[in-house]
């Protein structure tokens, strides 16, 4: 199997140019994230809550300038281990975590139910929403949906039959395409991309930022039932360029800095 190690060059600025892929293959290193709230780090893992009644965040600390269409693709593996407090219907273990796209860096929303995401404007966000809060939820508590605006009422959603705090490995790949409007959303245990995307939304996303620069990142809260909810890795592009991942490891990207102006790739035979 052959390890692609792209070594980048970069230039200093203050939001990450055109054709920018920004990978972390793993959190030992967050001198380019900004952490808020109750996020921190744990070994290579990026832990945004691990407790009750808190709120994380982290984003990347330089905005990327998303194309003329405001496109992007995303791809993440996240854990949640350790569900504590009180239960609702599926057992212990709450809130979940949320994938966002936004225009600030330091912010953390509501706790709870709130997952970290409920007020921050101009916004959309992916949950991944682990308690039951009644008929905002769809009155499910294992579910993935759509956000727009910092409401935690999603535009869209679709109910997981697994739950997503079991501790396992999920990995995740949201792409959007400026051209459509359309966003799409895919997960499995299982690491390889799915052909068909369990979740999608038809939404302007320059109109709901405001802008075409923003911050990718994540967030995540609990309340009277809680747990650990991990990023294990992460990698985004500011163009519909969808991720085509088989095997978690194989890529990994060495960050120094602000904006991207070129890079060179070695290969090794492992």
């Amino acid at each position: 199997m052959k390890k692609i190690l792209a070594i980048v060059t970069l230039l200093t600025t203050s939001a990450f140019s055109s054709a920018a892929v920004v990978e972390f293959g793993d959190f030992s290193d967050v001198s380019n994230l900004q952490l808020n709230g109750s996020a921190t780090t744990t070994g290579n893992d990026l832990t945004l809550t691990n407790g009750l009644s808190q709120s994380g965040s982290a984003f990347l600390q330089n905005s990327v300038m998303l194309n003329p269409q405001s496109s992007f693709s995303a791809f993440f593996e996240f854990r949640i281990s350790n569900p504590s407090g009180v239960s609702d219907p599926d057992g212990q273990g709450a809130d979940g975590l949320v994938f966002v796209v936004q225009t600030l860096n330091n912010t953390a929303g509501g706790s709870g139910g709130g997952i970290g995401y409920q007020g921050i404007m101009n916004s959309v966000g992916v949950e991944f929403d682990t308690w039951n809060n009644g008929g905002i939820d769809g009155s499910n508590g294992n579910h993935v949906g759509i956000n727009l605006g910092g409401d935690i009422n999603s535009a869209v959603r679709f109910n997981e039959p697994t739950r997503f705090n079991n501790g396992g490995v999920w990995s995740v790949w949201i792409d959007y395409n400026g051209v459509t409007d359309l966003m799409s959303v895919r997960y499995t245990m299982g690491g390889s991309r799915p052909l068909l995307s369990q979740l999608d939304l038809t939404v302007d996303l320059t109109a709901q930022l405001g802008q075409q620069n923003a911050f990718f990142g994540f967030t995540s809260g609990t309340g009277a039932a809680g747990g650990k909810h991990d990023i294990l890795n992460a990698r985004f592009s500011n163009d519909f360029t969808p991720f085509d991942v088989s095997e978690s490891g194989t890529v990994g990207i060495m960050l120094m800095g602000l904006a991207f102006l070129g890079f060179r790739k070695y290969k090794a035979q492992k």
